[in-house]
């Protein structure tokens, strides 16, 4: 278990954390996510040991120092990624994945570094010289290096940030699927919404250099505490009470997702569009509503100028009416 203890750090005079507090069980897959400068990577650097804070970390009642009391800074059973990769750009592929593997089982090392390998989806390229490498295939094989000696705890830093969307989702699967059979603890600083989402057993939403939220993705997916929550997992709509309920006099704010917002035949909602936004499966539109902009979906273009009747579950309203 990984235990963060009134964790504080600044680079200069203003603080970067402030007062952090949580804790990991073993095998659990924690993304941590906020708008950039929030102190993300900076967290991730703290857990590792390449600075000293206030506060203590602990890991398995071992207590995480920093560079202060490590010669070397960092700790053996945990491995951290960083968003510069630190590949050697002479050396091939399965060179850089077994570069800390030991050389006294050559039959056992060559078979570990082909599984990493499979893993990231870069068997084809074994032989290449890393300097060869695109962005994309160079995160890949920093990831495979930081798995090879199996560790404990692992720190990942925007992961996936290089790497090609169509190749992005297999390779999540493929990874969050190998750590939850090893029992491997992952922390993952991430700004990616499907990282927070679909992969994590919970999440901390930093904001300021504090703890704003935390819980389970689908909690916080469905709950917000605030707008800048829910903007963390794409667009929202933050919305007049009064606007969507006539008889309201509340200044309230109802926060709402576009796929939460219908296109309906009739409505006492009436919204004129704005824009259309092709996104694939459907379009995003930008519509007016009472004087408030709205985003929703739809199933085909719509013509700017068009008035369409939009309409939102009463209990959802209910449920996401803010301050």
């Amino acid at each position: 278990m990984l235990k963060i203890k009134k964790v504080s750090f600044a680079y200069t005079e203003i603080p970067v954390l402030k007062n952090i507090n949580f804790s990991v069980e073993e095998g659990e897959n924690i993304s941590i996510i906020g708008s950039s400068g929030c102190g993300k990577s900076t967290l991730l650097q703290l857990i590792y040991g390449l600075h000293n804070s206030d506060g203590k970390i602990f890991w398995k009642e071992k207590e995480l120092l920093g560079p202060e009391f490590n010669l070397v800074p960092g700790e053996p059973f945990i491995k951290y990624l960083a968003q510069d990769f630190d590949l050697m750009p002479p050396l091939s592929v399965e060179d850089n994945v077994g570069k800390y593997l030991s050389n006294m089982y050559p039959v056992r090392k060559k078979r570990r570094i082909k599984e990493l390998l499979e893993v990231v989806e870069m068997e084809d390229l074994a032989k290449a010289k890393a300097k060869t490498l695109s962005g994309g295939q160079q995160q890949r094989v920093a990831l495979a290096r930081a798995l090879a000696n199996e560790p404990e705890l692992l720190l990942l830093d925007e992961p996936f940030s290089h790497i090609d969307h169509f190749r992005k989702n297999n390779l999540r699967r493929r990874l969050f699927a190998y750590l939850k059979e090893r029992n491997v603890t992952c922390i993952i600083a991430t700004h990616d919404s499907t990282d927070a989402l679909s992969f994590s057993d919970k999440t901390i939403v930093l904001k300021n250099g504090k703890i704003h939220a935390k819980n389970t993705p689908q909690q916080l997916y469905s709950n917000p505490k605030d707008k800048y929550v829910a903007s963390l997992f794409g667009d929202v709509n933050s919305l007049s009470l009064k606007n969507l309920v006539p008889s309201e006099k509340s200044r309230k704010k109802v926060l709402l997702y576009p796929n939460e917002v219908k296109v309906v035949s009739k409505s006492y909602l009436n919204a004129r569009v704005l824009q259309s936004y092709f996104k694939g499966a459907n379009f995003l539109i930008k519509a007016e509503l009472n004087g408030e902009i709205i985003y929703f979906e739809h199933s085909r273009e719509l013509a700017k100028g068009e008035i369409v009747g939009v309409e939102v579950s009463g209990d959802l309203i209910k449920s996401r009416i803010r301050n």
